[in-house]
């Protein structure tokens, strides 16, 4: 529509700049030391959401971090959409692998580096700026409800609740999220699943105290060499995971859905170059958009113990930890998965060191339907804008709240992301490209306006 057009062409510089000052605001989830600056961020959250049209926005308490809900009710008989996403951030860590400041967003050629640029507030920003183009320009199409988090990165551990609590409220047709990625903007893409998740973290513990290598190193087991043997063995040679029954409820693709996934354009070599690795690695007999869309994975997030500063001490440490991570698919349940790496880490403990399995925070894995109205409107939006139809992909990642709005609030979801694979989402250098950010505002409005239609058919 050309009040849209027009209307963003105008206001482009000033979305931008206001990304940029909610990049500023270091609402990382995971740290304590950030909680005045999450409750700062959700405020910021809701000013625009009342800027950009809202009839209401309001920050919603929990017992965690709050959430931002906000709604624009043209017409109680229209359809309506509830958006979602996050303002909380991964941790910046590691600092020094970053080239410009994490909470100091810069733009170098045509990218938005910063801790959140993709991974969520540039793809949420989008949404309250496309929200503001249709309000503003007196065309919304359907209704919009908006409910934004700041527990994502961490298991959104209360927005269970929150669903529960406000069935009503959140009353809506489907689900709208673009906390995604597409293939490219030459080839854009909507994600149709994503994986599970399922979080545990173990500590490894030997003698009551750090013993000196050279009295008792060879006499004593050292908790890191054993935890590092134990990890190790919880993959073969031929990459896959040895847990005893990880696998049963793991259902394989058949010839012809695997010949459908790997139909979507992927270079080995600049995936290789982009990385900067010399070979892929993985489960033996899949391919690598297999690997990382439908097959379960086991990865080691983090691991310490002994001594971590400049120069040599020459420890046995007492204890050793690590962080892991499981990705799920279709009928892996995250309880399970936790359940059966903790009765196998268990196992193959050997008696000269005692094992702690923590449970973590879990997800349950989504595939969404192509066949649904709400998928056509995102398809076709993507094709009025892009000039070509999109590619149904499948996600590697996992958003936990995908399937709770299906079992809570019997709501379809689809993933309409404009991200990009090479983003750096979790990682030094995060980033987010200029018009990835402005195409998104360009064709969310036309999900809507398709999604309307859609019900008068």
């Amino acid at each position: 529509m050309q009040a849209w057009k027009d209307y963003q062409s105008q206001n482009n510089d000033r979305f931008l700049n206001e990304l940029l000052d909610l990049l500023r605001i270091p609402s990382v989830s995971a740290d304590s030391k950030y909680k005045a600056d999450v409750a700062k961020c959700a405020d910021a959250v809701k000013d625009h959401l009342l800027k950009a049209g809202c009839d209401n926005a309001e920050v919603c308490s929990t017992a965690g971090n709050p959430i931002v809900y906000g709604e624009k009710i043209v017409d109680p008989s229209l359809p309506t959409v509830l958006v979602y996403g996050h303002y909380d951030v991964q941790p910046p860590d590691p600092l020094d692998l970053w080239t410009s400041g994490p909470f100091e967003p810069v733009i170098k050629e045509g990218r938005i580096y910063a801790r959140g640029a993709c991974d969520d507030k540039g793809q949420m920003f989008m949404h309250i700026k496309a929200l503001e183009m249709m309000a503003k320009t007196n065309t919304m199409p359907c209704n919009i409800k908006v409910m934004i988090e700041g527990e994502e990165e961490v298991g959104s551990g209360n927005l269970g609740k929150f669903l529960e609590d406000n069935k009503e409220k959140l009353k809506a047709n489907v689900v709208l999220v673009s906390d995604t990625s597409m293939i490219s903007m030459e080839h854009p893409s909507i994600e149709t699943g994503l994986r599970g998740l399922s979080a545990v973290e173990i500590e490894v513990t030997g003698p009551n105290r750090d013993l000196h290598s050279g009295v008792y190193g060879g006499a004593v087991a050292n908790p890191l060499n054993t935890l590092c043997k134990l990890v190790a063995s919880l993959h073969d040679e031929n990459g896959h995971i040895t847990i005893p029954g990880f696998y049963d409820k793991v259902a394989d693709l058949t010839p012809e859905e695997r010949k459908e996934l790997n139909l979507a354009p992927f270079d080995i070599e600049e995936y290789k170059k982009d990385l900067g690795i010399n070979e892929v690695w993985g489960e033996k007999g899949y391919t690598t958009l297999e690997r990382t869309g439908v097959r379960p994975t086991l990865d080691l997030n983090g691991i310490w113990g002994g001594y971590q500063g400049e120069g040599s001490k020459t420890v046995l440490p007492s204890k050793a930890n690590a962080k892991i991570t499981m990705r799920l698919v279709p009928h892996q349940r995250p309880a399970e998965i936790a359940e059966l790496f903790q009765k196998h880490f268990e196992s193959i403990a050997p008696g000269y060191v005692t094992v702690k399995v923590t449970k973590g925070h879990g997800g349950e894995p989504v595939v969404t339907p192509t066949d649904s109205p709400a998928y056509k409107a995102a398809a076709k939006a993507i094709q009025t804008t892009f000039g070509k139809d999109p590619i149904p992909t499948r996600g590697g990642g996992s958003i936990p709240i995908i399937a709770l709005f299906e079992k809570t609030l019997g709501l379809k979801t689809v993933l309409l992301g404009f991200g990009l694979d090479n983003d750096n989402i979790h990682s030094p250098n995060e980033k987010y490209d200029v018009a990835n950010f402005y195409k998104g505002i360009e064709t969310i409005p036309y999900f809507h306006k398709y999604f309307a239609e859609s019900f008068g058919k």
